[in-house]
């Protein structure tokens, strides 16, 4: 018998045994004979119930996920003698970690030949994709050394539980009694963050104040609404001798926007949330784009598949959320009675909202262009597209782009329109559909 990947030997008990079992459970499993030396010699053990006794407590108290039900301690007779061998299975709650260290590389160790070494992170998070799947909320996070005083706070003002049965039933811990991702999301230690920025007028050139948010999400939701809330002004028009009290943005579109961009966005990735304010309008940009399978039609609509499930149910039981897929509709019909509607524009890994100042005087700049553009009213925007397809006999969406000089999701929204007006008839679908005048 020699060392190997699948075999180790200790010629008595030592607490550094935890090394080797977390590496045994990560990568292919293995033996751990207490009461061999290096080279193979047998020394036995003299109290083996002891020697057990004390391995079970350690694998119990120092290793997490537990670990337990993938190890059985037995005692086999080696060359006449008493020798403790531990046999450690593959887990299935991949990365196991020691309990002080955490889900790091100075708490998760693999197996390299004869060695337990610590795991890179990249390895960590293969480990952890594999065992979770690709829902990042529901795969457990790296920080276990969460605290949820916000969330808390926040449950209890809205009366509702927020004990560790709670936080299994949310999916705050998961299966194997650690938090997920949707926990580091809601705690205080929230690695993500909304990025703020007020610009002069209507160009980001000059900046006149900039914040970044962090802590829980709950947190940042509060915060940002609260920051944004300061340059939602109200200016005052005259009907006769009635003051008429009117806000730069709808409170409803705001409270929307915002949800939309915390609760959508993509946190598999780093970057932050973006809120930028001008004299004219706010954009909000979240990371992530479509959901795949959904088309910017779709969500048009009010038709919603969430990316974050657990979230979202989190939001909705805090009554943040009146119900999923209407976001997007509200925002419009804040909207409806105002000459300016707000702008919707997607691509594969971002999501923007814009919404117009109600009360700016001036010209509005027509967000959806990446070129200063005259704004055209809609009559106008008919008569010209009428024209195109009547000379060329048909439109596509990208005939619409180069004479509206307009994004994607603009021409879009102007095709919809016509044809529901019945101004244009849609034939065709996908790369062929294109657009003729109705006869």
């Amino acid at each position: 018998m020699i060392e190997n990947k699948i075999t180790e030997f200790k010629r008595e008990y030592i607490d550094d045994i935890k090394y080797t079992v977390v590496a045994f459970a990560n990568t292919e499993g293995g033996k751990i004979y207490v009461g061999m030396s290096n080279d193979g010699s047998v020394y036995g053990i003299e109290n083996t119930d002891a020697t057990m006794l004390r391995i079970t407590n350690m694998i119990r108290d120092a290793i997490r996920p537990d670990v337990t039900m993938f190890t059985e301690c037995a005692v086999e007779a080696i060359e006449g003698k008493s020798v403790v061998v531990l046999t450690v299975q593959r887990g299935t709650a991949r990365p196991y970690y020691l309990a002080g260290k955490g889900i790091r590389p100075e708490g998760v160790y693999v197996r390299q030949n004869t060695s337990s070494v610590p795991a890179s992170e990249t390895a960590i998070l293969n480990m952890i994709k594999e065992t979770s799947g690709d829902s990042y909320e529901n795969a457990r996070s790296i920080n276990q050394q969460l605290t949820f005083e916000k969330a808390k706070n926040y449950f209890a003002n809205h009366n509702l539980p927020f004990g560790d049965q709670q936080k299994r039933t949310l999916n705050i811990i998961g299966l194997d009694g650690t938090y997920t991702n949707l926990g580091m999301l809601l705690s205080d230690q929230c690695s993500h963050t909304i990025k703020l920025a007020v610009f002069d007028g209507s160009k980001k050139s000059v900046f006149r104040d900039r914040r970044e948010l962090s802590g829980s999400l709950l947190t940042q939701l509060e915060d940002a609404y609260s920051y944004i809330d300061q340059f939602n002004h109200t200016r005052a028009e005259f009907e006769g001798l009635d003051r008429i009290d009117k806000r730069d943005y709808p409170s409803e579109a705001l409270r929307e926007a915002l949800l939309n961009a915390i609760t959508h966005r993509d946190y598999s990735f780093s970057g932050s949330t973006l809120i930028s304010i001008f004299d004219d309008r706010i954009e909000f940009v979240t990371i992530g784009g479509l959901v795949r399978g959904l088309t910017f039609d779709d969500i048009m609509l009010g038709i919603s598949a969430l990316r974050n499930q657990n979230l979202a149910n989190v939001f909705y039981r805090l009554k943040l959320i009146e119900a999923y897929g209407t976001g997007i509709l509200k925002i419009n019909e804040s909207y409806a009675e105002c000459a300016v509607k707000p702008q919707f524009e997607a691509t594969d890994n971002a999501f923007k909202i814009t919404l117009p100042n109600i009360n700016y005087i001036g010209e509005h700049k027509d967000v959806t262009s990446t070129t200063p553009l005259k704004v055209i009213d809609k009559s106008k925007r008919q008569e010209i597209l009428l024209h195109l397809a009547k000379k060329q006999g048909s439109i596509i969406r990208k005939d619409v782009e180069a004479a509206l000089k307009v994004s994607q999701a603009t021409a879009i929204l102007v095709l919809r329109d016509m044809v529901e007006n019945g101004l244009l008839i849609k034939e065709g679908s996908g790369k062929h559909q294109k657009y003729r005048i109705t006869e």
